[in-house]
């Protein structure tokens, strides 16, 4: 028994950073979501993923203590329709890893034959996960954007909203400006930098004081920060800041009044409302099921305070399949959570290793001639 080891030179080869084929991989997870042909963890197959989580304080020897972005995570699904596979992808974060000269995450991908649960690749991840992060979001674009799209605002100008862009460009070719809010202005200079190396369509960039700012006069905001240690420290959107038609996607945390979410101008989209349903009435707070995406921006609590219907929030994958419209004028504006959802990582990884076995790429690993077991 074999598999295929891909490192990230070999998944580069492989196309990885192929985003129109990534968004199109992309939609088809969003179809077969919406078919309910997917399993993640949990008992109601659901689950953003299994974090480990760690004491403030130990008195064991060697025992990491918690801090904010230090996690490890395994993101197990399964994934039907043309992919029909089992993978879970796992990563360890810790924010000190840019001393040692690492990225914050680390990243693993590992796909299994679904009937067997042999192991069929492992593969770099952290190129894979970037991609499906800013291709869902760039799908978002292609169903939920105005036509005429050509203002970006960039919440956050970290290395996830570099891939999340090269997807609203793909979405929305006629974009020429982006708008950036960040912590540090090196931060700032950096995407900006790569930017221009990257889109040469993109003539204008704008540095802004305030998310304010940011937000006014743009068609699409993103917000890409990670979240805050406090609830209440993430940052905010107010419907006085956003242009008439404006689309507002945030990968991260994003608080939202309810009030806001209850006007009749206003539709809100979600991944994956299945993912978050449940939280707050008794329930256990599943894993990852916290002050992020849906949750943050308030979706869930105008249901369960009755300030919306669980009927206003529309799924992607229903208007994807044509169940439900997307936009519906040039005026409406647009609230799209994303959460992130392992059946994404299953997709993009099965799509990059059956490149890699056309192309020849990557190292043959042997498990056994048979198992001495």
């Amino acid at each position: 028994m074999e598999l295929l080891y891909l490192n990230e030179e070999d998944m580069i080869k492989a196309g990885v950073r192929d985003m129109k084929s990534c968004m199109d991989s992309m939609e088809d997870v969003f179809v077969l979501l919406n078919k309910q042909d997917y399993r993640m963890g949990g008992e109601d197959a659901n689950e953003h993923g299994i974090r480990v989580a760690f004491p403030k304080e130990s008195n064991v020897e060697g025992m990491p203590t918690h801090k904010p972005d230090y996690r490890f995570m395994a993101m197990p699904a399964y994934l039907g329709g043309r992919f029909h596979s089992f993978g879970i992808k796992t990563y360890g974060s810790n924010p000190d890893n840019k001393d040692k000269g690492l990225p914050r995450s680390i990243l693993m991908m590992s796909l299994l034959d679904a009937d067997t649960g042999a192991p069929v690749s492992y593969m770099s991840a952290n190129i894979l996960s970037a991609m499906r992060t800013g291709a869902v979001s760039g799908v978002g674009a292609r169903y939920l954007a105005k036509k005429d799209t050509k203002t970006v605002s960039i919440i956050g100008p970290g290395v996830m909203s570099r891939y999340t862009l090269k997807s609203f460009v793909e979405a929305c070719p006629g974009i020429d400006t982006v708008k950036i809010k960040g912590r540090s202005e090196r931060g700032v200079k950096g995407f900006i930098e790569y930017c221009r190396a990257e889109f040469e369509n993109i003539k204008n960039y704008v540095v802004c004081d305030s998310i304010e700012d940011a937000c006014r006069d743009s068609d699409i905001v993103f917000y890409g920060t990670t979240n805050a240690e406090k609830f209440e420290d993430n940052p905010r959107v107010k419907r006085e800041w956003l242009k008439n038609g404006a689309l507002v996607i945030s990968a991260s945390a994003l608080l939202v009044d309810t009030e806001f979410l209850s006007l009749p101008e206003v539709k809100l989209v979600s991944d994956n409302y299945r993912m978050y349903d449940g939280w707050g009435t008794g329930n256990p707070l599943p894993t990852q099921k916290n002050v992020s995406t849906l949750l943050g921006m308030g979706f869930y609590d105008a249901v369960t305070e009755g300030k919306i219907k669980r009927e206003d929030i529309t799924d992607l994958g229903e208007i994807i399949c044509r169940e439900k419209t997307g936009r519906d004028s040039d005026d409406q504006i647009i609230l799209y959570a994303v959460g992130g959802m392992p059946i994404e990582d299953v997709a993009w990884g099965f799509d990059v290793y059956n490149n890699a076995k056309k192309g020849n790429i990557g190292t043959t690993l042997k498990l056994w001639d048979s198992s001495a077991l």
